[in-house]
This record gives structure tokens, sequence and C-alpha cells, in this order.
């Protein structure tokens, strides 16, 4: 189990992440793909990825990224904030010899390990420049193959559980924040608990606590063996999916169901949910009935234009960014 110990001080710096984290979403994503965990959630994902996977670049992140047990921090480090893929990848590979050394050789001990590390990765930690800039194609390359196809639709997804933790913050402040995490995080104040490979302790002691929500993080939460002791530690967690999603990457303007949507009430529902709103909240704003707002969101949302996630009794509804650059190619033309 894991048991984050919060001060009155780390209570109030807790903060949720803008947008996925790149790096976590290769790491975990790798792992999801190698392994056979939520076949209705990652199962289609998989049969469409898979082929594509092959060849050096897919076995040195094979051997960084064992299915289960520890991985190197360095392969996902603090970027300060949102980070694009370039200098997300820069960072990784900035990484200094101590920390790749320190690294590798923890992964080299790992009990769950039944084979020594290949050469490319023993090269890793003497910082060797054409192995790190293998490494660094690696994670590009699986980018591109796995996630790049897919990225507008988890950015929704991860948008919308955000749009979800704004309103308990809105609704309790940081304890609602963190009493919304159950069950995959128990809050029982002043301590955070949750399902982990092992025993652990975590004493803030002020920092406060960053919650970066991942698509690809499974089940559990996850965070580095040994988080930074000057910033705030990064706490990964599960996000809810919508089935179905890796059917529909983009979503053409002469589609059908795009053409549905003209009508004053969709484009005004539309533009309305960009800040998130329930169900009830449509049908209120808009004078319609309950059943009339869930069958426009539910085109809406077919037409990938956006993302309905439950939250306890009501289910919430924010755009996606093919909605939101729909709605900014409309104003253009105004």
């Amino acid at each position: 189990m894991l048991r984050v110990h919060f001060t009155s001080d780390d209570v109030a710096r807790v903060r949720v992440a803008p947008a996925p984290d790149p790096l976590w979403e290769i790491t975990n994503s790798f792992q999801v793909m190698a392994g056979r965990e939520d076949p209705l959630t990652f199962g289609p994902w998989r049969r469409l990825v898979r082929p594509r996977a092959g060849g050096p670049a897919y076995g040195l992140l094979a051997a960084l990224l064992p299915p289960r047990g520890y991985y190197p921090d360095f392969l996902t480090p603090d970027l300060g904030g949102p980070a694009d893929l370039e200098h997300a990848v820069d960072t990784v590979l900035g990484t200094p010899r101590s920390a790749l050394r320190g690294d590798l050789a923890r992964l080299a001990a790992s009990p769950v390990r039944s084979r020594p590390l290949p050469d490319g990765a023993r090269a890793l930690a003497d910082g060797d420049r054409e192995a790190l800039g293998r490494l660094g194609a690696a994670l590009v390359g699986h980018h591109r193959r796995a996630l790049a196809p897919f990225w507008a639709r988890i950015r929704a997804q991860v948008d919308a559980d955000r749009a979800a933790r704004t309103r308990a913050v809105l609704a309790g402040g940081a304890d609602g924040l963190l009493s919304g995490f159950w069950p995959v995080l128990r809050w029982r104040p002043p301590v955070l608990e949750a399902d982990y490979p092992f025993d652990r302790e975590l004493h803030l002691n002020g920092r406060g606590l960053v919650l970066q929500p991942s698509f690809f993080c499974s089940r559990r939460p996850i965070m580095l063996a040994l988080p930074s002791t000057d910033r705030a530690p990064v706490l990964v967690h599960p996000i809810q999916h919508t089935l179905g999603w890796a059917g529909t990457c983009e979503v053409s303007g002469r589609g059908t169901e795009l053409g549905a949507l003209l009508g004053r009430t969709r484009a005004a529902i539309l533009e309305d949910v960009v800040t998130g709103r329930t169900t009830g909240e449509l049908a209120e704003r808009f004078g319609i009935s309950g059943a009339a707002a869930s069958q426009h969101t539910a085109v809406l949302r077919r037409a990938g234009l956006l993302v309905s996630v439950r939250r306890s009794k009501y289910v919430l509804h924010t755009i996606t960014p093919t909605g939101l650059a729909l709605l900014d190619g409309a104003r253009a033309s105004v």
C-alpha cells in the first residue's frame, strides 16, 4: 500500500496537472501494449498498434520498461509543467550520467528481472551519445506509431477528467478534490492511500503534490521511485475511459454525424461545454428535457466533438480538441 502523508501546507499546495505528460503516456502505453490488462479499454488499441512495433528500438524500450516492477525514473523526469514531445525527450537525454547509472543499476538489480540488461542499456549508463540518440529515437518512434494517431482522443479524455476535478475543488476545496478519487485513491485525512505493489510511506513535508492524470495508467497510481526532495512529488493516476475510443481517431468535416450537427441547439451546446456541463445543466440552460439534452450530446459525442464521463450521480460533458477546432473555424468565418 502507498500512504502519502500531508501537512496543512501540503493540502493547500495540491494541484492537478493541466495536460497529459507525453513521457508518462509513452512509458505507460508501452507497458499496456505489452500486457493484457483491461481488454475492453485497451484491446482494440493493442490490435492496431502491435503490428507496428518491432526492431531494435522496440527491444531497447522493452529492456527499460518491463511489464511489472521498477523502471528507470529518468524516463519520466519532472518537466516543470506542460511540455511538447521534443522538449520532453530532450530532458530525458539531458539526464546527468550519475542518475543514468543509478537508475540502470537499480533496474539491473530488480528481483523480477529474468535476464541481464542488453549492451544498449549498458551504454546508456555511460552516457554514450549514440546510445542516448537511439533512446530518443525509440521514444519518439513509439509516440508516433502508438500515440500520435490517437492524441486528440487522449487529450480529450484527460481534459474531461480535469474538468471533473475542477468541479470537485469548487464544491469542496482540496478535501473535495482528494475525496473524489475514491476508490483508486482513498483520502483519510491527513493520509492519502492507494493500492501499490509494495508498502511505501511518503511524507510531503510542505512540498505539496501534483496529481497527473494519465490515459494509459492502468488500475493503480504510479510514482517515481526517488522523487525530487525540493519539488512537489508527482502522483500519476488512471482516468475514466470511453469504450471504443480507439476506433475513431479523427473526424472528417464531411462525415454524416458532423452534418447532423447543423442546428442552433447543438451548436450552442457545443460552445457551452467548453467549461464542462452536466446533462441536467444543459437541459436547464437551453429549456429542453433531460432526454433531449442526452440525445444532442450523444450525437456530438459520436462525432468526436465532446467527451462524456460519469461522476457519481451525474454525467459531465466536455469539448474535445476537434470540437474546439470546429468552433474556432465557425468564429473565424463570422
